[in-house]
């Protein structure tokens, strides 16, 4: 357990942010690693691979409700010194992650099927997606738990023990999907299905890794592994703060299964440069998104232990940080956006939709990590349905100017993006709104609250 109520936050968020960073990282190389051996086998293999994994983010959206839920109240509970109220959360998350992971298990078998006839753009990206992802499914269902006990973790201010064990899975991820994707080695070539098959192979490393360190090294947060029971005060503290969240990522999933269905009126090759671009996309936003995850741990401590200055230092820091690192990545692929996806497709018109998708939304990259900021603070104090509110006015407003053009004569692919950097402007100032509402209702005085704030002008 780490007290993060005293010292330089600075330090604080860069110490706690880069083996953030490093995990997120790891995650993400399990699909890079994933589409640079499948791009040897042709387009329809990367759409395949980059549709099937679009429900990656359906799973984050479920898993993120543990995520959050449990690292804020957590956090609250080491500010109040309450080891007990840890514990008790922590194990109450991981009751819940494994039901949502029986859960899953059924609809994902049931229903994958009628989503991918629904998303692919002819049949053999059909049956792809569908091979990769039955063998894929594994690793997502492993991550409700992971995420759960990792999160409890992170309350604490604890995160280098889940990068350490991270970095084994991917690893392992990478020595095994050329072996079971192209057969080096024995000659047996899987194809899609052993992309699939190398993630969830991989993650079950690091999962059983993850157990045995709660069993043996974990001192302050105690696992009671049997326990299946649920209380229903604290699972509804648990998801109070973790649905809106969970709904943030829901709405990605939309937003990016609407793109798919868009481009499958336009061919299996345009999915394939989309589903590259967005992955180097979301690559590019790791460090981002590192420190604005570790933002809510600190805020949320110095929250619940009425060290206010220090939430609004909080929130400043990693404003700027977040903001300064996307300005950088902004211009990095504005000026050369092909560097980032050459090599990852033999195909000179994926490799292009997906430079010229980056040049695109390189634009929204400044007011994107602004929003990861505040959503930060939201978290922190414990309120994040105003973060799904904003982000459910970006995906409205997408959605329907999307489906509106697809049916237009004159469609073309960069209206797509055109229209993604217009409602992520509109997104950025709907949250920078909320966040002051929220600042004004939780951090200055009232009768409630008789600390003697700074005003949100001043200090932020």
């Amino acid at each position: 357990m780490q007290d993060l109520t005293k010292g330089n936050i600075s330090k604080h968020i860069i110490a706690m942010a880069v083996p953030i960073a490093i995990g997120l990282f790891i995650q993400t190389l399990y699909f890079l690693v994933d589409l640079y051996f499948v791009g040897r086998l042709g387009s329809e293999a990367i759409a395949a691979v980059s549709s099937a994994g679009s429900v990656f983010f359906f799973v984050m959206a479920l898993t993120q409700v543990l995520n959050i839920g449990c690292a804020t109240l957590v956090s609250h509970a080491v500010g109040r010194k309450d080891h007990d109220e840890a514990n008790h959360l922590c194990n109450q998350a991981l009751a819940l992650a494994s039901w949502a992971t029986l859960l899953f298990t059924v609809f994902g078998y049931l229903f994958a099927d009628y989503f991918f006839s629904f998303m692919a753009a002819d049949v053999t990206t059909q049956t792809l997606a569908k091979n990769y992802f039955y063998y894929f499914l594994p690793s997502l269902l492993m991550q409700f738990v992971f995420t759960a006990l990792s999160a409890a973790l992170r309350g604490t201010g604890v995160v280098k023990p889940v990068m350490t064990l991270s970095i084994i899975g991917v690893i392992a991820n990478i020595i095994l999907s050329p072996i079971m994707i192209t057969g080096w080695g024995h000659g047996i070539e899987l194809g899609v299905a052993g992309a699939g098959l190398a993630s969830s192979v991989s993650m079950a490393l690091s999962f059983v890794l993850l157990i045995r360190y709660f069993n043996r090294q974990e001192q302050y947060l105690r696992v009671d592994w049997l326990s299946f029971s649920l209380n229903i005060k604290t699972v509804r503290k648990i998801l109070n703060i973790g649905l809106p969240s969970g709904g943030e990522f829901f709405l990605t999933f939309l937003y990016m299964s609407i793109i798919y269905w868009a481009l499958s009126r336009v061919s299996a090759e345009a999915q394939a440069g989309f589903g590259l671009g967005s992955r180097i996309m979301q690559s590019l936003f790791l460090p981002v998104m590192a420190i604005a995850f570790a933002a809510p741990a600190i805020a949320g401590q110095n929250y619940a232990a009425g060290k206010i200055d220090r939430v609004y230092k909080t929130f400043t820091t990693t404003a700027l940080l977040t903001c300064g690192l996307m300005a950088l990545l902004m211009l990095l692929c504005l000026w050369v956006p092909s560097f980032f996806v050459s090599g990852f497709s033999e195909s000179q018109q994926v490799i292009l939709i997906a430079a010229t998708f980056l040049s695109f939304v390189g634009v929204n990259f400044v007011p994107a990590g602004y929003v990861f900021a505040i959503s930060g603070m939201f978290q922190a104090l414990g309120n994040t349905w105003p973060a799904l509110l904003s982000t459910f006015t970006r995906l409205s407003l997408f959605a329907i100017s999307v489906i509106y053009l697809v049916y237009q004569d004159d469609f073309y692919i960069e209206q797509i993006w055109y229209c993604s950097i217009a409602t992520v402007f509109i997104q950025a100032a709907v949250s920078h709104l909320l966040l002051k509402r929220e600042f004004k209702k939780k951090l200055i005085r009232n009768d409630d609250n008789p600390l003697t704030q700074p005003s949100l002008t001043r200090e932020s």
